[in-house]
């Protein structure tokens, strides 16, 4: 016999799709998908770039603005001018968030570190294509600059726009600008970027200001000076001449050219008030603008792009509150989106200082809305925020709920305290600290005395965590120093569990003054059941990453191990095992792996006498090994402590099928990482274990069979890698496998098949010039690279292979059901046609196995029918040849 060649990357192409090239990139179309949020309404957000329909909340405002006054709602200060104001606010940001001295630059801000002067690149014949960016940045690491040189860079792009200005190059200043603004894309430190945001934001109103001046002027004057008009401060769009006009609609010709989105909304917003020159309702732009900027997926970038459509709203003639609705309400479902996301390590304290940048454009967003609001359109207002009748279900976030109680008139919150008071209860999140709202509701009830039973409930609910303290110092003075008796037991446990229903977090649990304490008084069945609440609270979520909270509950699941006997529960029972288990796989020390790994083995000290618990320790073990190859660094000592944990761990495992494919597990995590004598000993010691395996019949046998004949086929996928050894020969595996199969009293004819067609797969593919796959891609060497082009090698391949299909052919004839042979017999032809070459001997063999199917199975069965045209087909060829 011989065996067939293959070439694998050949086969590989011929299977796959077809495959056209795409006109449109898929990523470039605008996701349809919802995000999930938890009892969040759905939101439905119009194109701002197919339509001009009006996408903000409503445009219900305007029709009163003009005629009504705008009778401020909020009492805490006379405004100023918009300008003073605006200039007074980002005084008072750029102080309330210290700049670092030194600044991390990613590739998004190249510009900064650039010296060349952009003003001596002007050319005002340029297409408006070429206003992006021509530098193909390829550098993607972090580079640091100071903070001086970072801001003096930003002045001498200043200077360098009113230099080309000056000189009459439109195109250059707008290129200058727009280099300035993708500065804003570069959220990579927080602290700067309220800072980045004024100095860019001040040459983009420059720059605002230029253009607005050289559009009124060609609207006043002609080209030879002489005066056209005085324009009136209303003026209105018929008192605009056409010259003036093309100009505007080529400046935001040039804008709309842009392709990048951020530079693209910002740089319109710096020209908002042009708008004037082209339409007479300019704040339909700013609601197309405020849908744009939904566009923007990082939540820092977002908000400070709101705020300035805010500042530039102002500089309309009339403001659209409706336009400020939807950028809080914008706001506040990207914040519920940020804060409820998965968590990762240091990702909390990142959400924190995340939000505290972002928390002046949310105050300043706020006030600016509440400041135009009228008070007889408050009420809509307050409902357009979801502060309406239905306050109690309201999913507003607690940062922007703190803003909004801040700026309301003393009279609204005094009218609505108990429904504020049920809001701040249920926005109990991490972009805000609850008790600040609390005392934020105290004091403007404070500005106007409120019922008695308003302040007697709010009192009630902000003391609650102290009456807690005291309860449960109360109780541990009482108890400690005294025994208590079975009804006072009962009555603890009755507590603590309470107080476990009470909190989302195991954290919040364990910061409670004296709760171990009563804990540990505890004893018994009450103390079992306290523990096993806590070990499924802790096991409901995520990772389980804080250290003190690890500490905590190993030291309590010590205490449940201790007090049952898992070697004699039955399954149905062993609900305490699951939750060990599962608080093992959950923790999780992040880098820290020779942590995690010590961690492992204190658990199975302690936890020795639990199964499943073992398996956990082993998947855990292979789990760091697999996280420790994907690091860059060099980490083979831990790899060979990982493994060797695991080495130690899987012989006390009892579960025979669990142990053979957790030997299998480790000896692929092994061979990955190069480590080939240690995946040859676990090769070894899974074949081991299949010797010493039994299948008893019962109703689980069949399924028992099932499982074990896929791993065995998993087993020799590996082999290919490794097939054998020096010192035992190159077939030393395959040798032994057929060894069992032909000894095992319980094995079946058909997983006999299964399994010595498996092992003929192995043997063909050994057999190849080119391996199907390799550990690690071919990097590191295996034992069939020791064997690979050996003549004696391929020698005994072909006559183990012949025994394998003489077995085969007698496997297939001791089954007595009909059906199950004929079944076997297509399965056993096909492995030998996909694995030699067709002679006359092979075809022989084949034919005898078809014909026994055929007398056994139905003549229009398709795997019958399949196998003998593959036959056929074959057998062509052999007359040919």
């Amino acid at each position: 016999m011989e065996f067939r060649h293959r070439d694998y990357t050949a086969e590989a192409k011929l299977f796959l799709l077809g495959r056209d090239r795409a006109e449109i990139h898929p990523l470039s179309v605008h996701s349809s998908q919802q995000v999930n949020i938890a009892d969040d309404q759905i939101l439905q957000y119009d194109d701002p770039l197919r339509a001009d329909d009006n996408a903000t909340v409503s445009g219900f405002y305007l029709e009163d603005t003009e005629n009504s006054p705008t009778t401020g709602v909020s009492s805490e200060y006379d405004f100023l001018p918009a300008e003073k104001e605006w200039s007074s606010f980002t005084r008072f940001m750029t102080q309330r968030f210290p700049v670092p001295k030194l600044v991390s630059v990613t590739s998004v801000s190249n510009a900064i570190i650039k010296v060349g002067k952009t003003h001596e690149k002007s050319s005002t014949g340029m297409h408006s294509e070429e206003l992006e960016d021509p530098q193909s940045i390829t550098e993607n690491e972090v580079k640091v600059i100071t903070r001086q040189d970072y801001i003096n860079r930003l002045r001498e792009f200043k200077d360098d726009l009113i230099r080309a200005w000056d000189a009459s190059d439109r195109v250059t200043s707008l290129k200058i600008s727009m280099k300035v603004t993708k500065l804003l894309k570069d959220t990579c430190v927080l602290q700067f970027y309220p800072t980045l945001f004024v100095l860019v934001t001040d040459i983009l109103d420059m720059l605002g200001n230029f253009v607005w001046d050289r559009i009124k002027r060609k609207a006043e004057f002609t080209e030879d000076g002489a005066r056209i008009c005085s324009l009136p401060e209303n003026f209105k769009i018929k008192d605009i001449c056409q010259n003036a006009k093309e100009t505007c609609h080529n400046w935001f010709c040039k804008i709309g050219a842009i392709q990048e989105l951020l530079p693209r909304i910002y740089l319109e917003l710096a020209l908002l008030p042009c708008w004037r020159f082209l339409s007479d309702q300019p704040v339909v732009v700013t609601q197309r603008l405020v849908v744009m900027a939904r566009g923007l997926a990082d939540p820092l970038a977002s908000a400070y792009c709101r705020l300035y459509l805010t500042h530039c709203a102002h500089k309309l003639p009339s403001c659209d509150v409706g336009v400020l609705i939807s950028c809080v309400n914008d706001m506040n479902v990207q914040l519920k989106h940020f804060i409820t996301a998965k968590e990762t390590d240091s990702s909390t304290d990142n959400k924190v200082l995340l939000v505290s940048v972002m928390e002046p454009t949310i105050e300043y967003i706020v006030k600016c809305m509440f400041k135009y609001v009228s008070q007889r359109e408050l009420d809509r207002t307050l409902l357009a925020l979801g502060l309406g009748r239905n306050m109690e279900i309201s999913q507003c976030v607690s940062v922007v709920l703190h803003h909004i109680l801040k700026e309301l008139a003393v009279e609204v919150v005094s009218s609505n305290a108990m429904e504020f008071l049920q809001l701040i209860n249920q926005s109990n999140d991490s972009s805000f600290r609850q008790f600040m709202n609390y005392r934020l509701l105290g004091l403007r009830l404070c500005e106007k005395r409120p019922p008695v039973y308003i302040v007697d409930t709010l009192v009630n609910n902000v003391l609650k965590d102290s009456c807690i303290k005291t309860i449960l110092e109360a109780i541990s003075q009482r108890s400690c120093n005294k025994q208590i008796d079975e009804n006072g037991v009962i009555s603890l446990q009755s507590i603590l569990g309470k107080l476990l229903s009470h909190y989302q977090h195991l954290e919040d649990v364990f910061a409670l003054s004296h709760f171990l304490e009563i804990l540990d008084l505890l004893v018994g069945g009450s103390r079992s059941i306290i523990v096993i609440d806590i070990l499924k609270m802790a096991t409901r979520n995520s990772y389980i990453r804080d250290p003190a909270t690890i500490e905590l509950l190993f030291e309590i699941s010590q205490a449940l191990n201790d007090s049952f006997d898992f070697a004699n529960m039955k399954d149905d029972d062993n609900q305490p095992e699951h939750l060990l288990s599962r608080f093992v796989q959950l923790v999780d020390f992040g880098i820290e792996r020779e942590r995690h790994l010590a961690f492992l083995v204190e658990c199975r000290g302690a936890f020795g006498t639990i199964d499943k618990l073992k398996e956990t320790l082993v998947h855990s073990s292979n789990g760091l090994t697999v996280k420790a190859l994907k690091d860059t660094k060099n980490h083979v000592n831990f790899v060979k402590a990982c493994i060797a944990f695991s080495e130690v761990t899987l012989p006390s495992i009892s579960a025979q099928i669990k142990q053979f494919n957790l030997y299998l597990e480790t000896a692929e995590v092994a061979l990955l990482g190069g480590l080939i004598s240690h995946a040859d000993e676990l090769i070894d010691s899974a074949i081991s274990c299949l010797h010493n395996m039994e299948i008893k019949e019962g109703s689980r046998a069949a399924a028992e069979a099932e499982l074990l004949l896929s791993s065995i086929q998993k087993l020799c996928s590996l082999l290919v890698m490794l097939p054998g050894n020096p010192i035992h020969g190159s077939v030393h595996f395959p040798k032994i496998l057929v060894s069992f199969v032909n000894n095992a009293p319980w094995m079946t004819p058909r997983m006999r098949t299964g399994i010595l067609c498996a092992i003929l797969s192995l043997l063909a593919a050994c057999s190849q010039n080119r391996l199907p796959y390799h550990a690690d891609k071919g990097v590191l060497w295996g034992s069939n690279n020791v064997f690979f082009g050996d003549s004696a090698n391929l020698y005994e391949l072909v006559s183990l292979s012949e025994h394998i299909v003489q077995n085969l052919v007698d496997a297939v004839l001791q089954e007595s059901s009909p059906a199950a042979r004929g079944a076997m017999a297509l399965d056993a032809c096909n492995s030998i046609l996909s694995s030699f070459t067709i002679k006359d001997e092979t075809y022989a063999i084949c034919s005898k196995l078809t014909e026994t199917a055929k007398l056994c199975m139905n003549e229009s069965n398709k795997y019958l029918q399949s196998t003998f045209q593959l036959l056929e087909k074959k057998s062509q060829l052999l007359v040919k040849g």
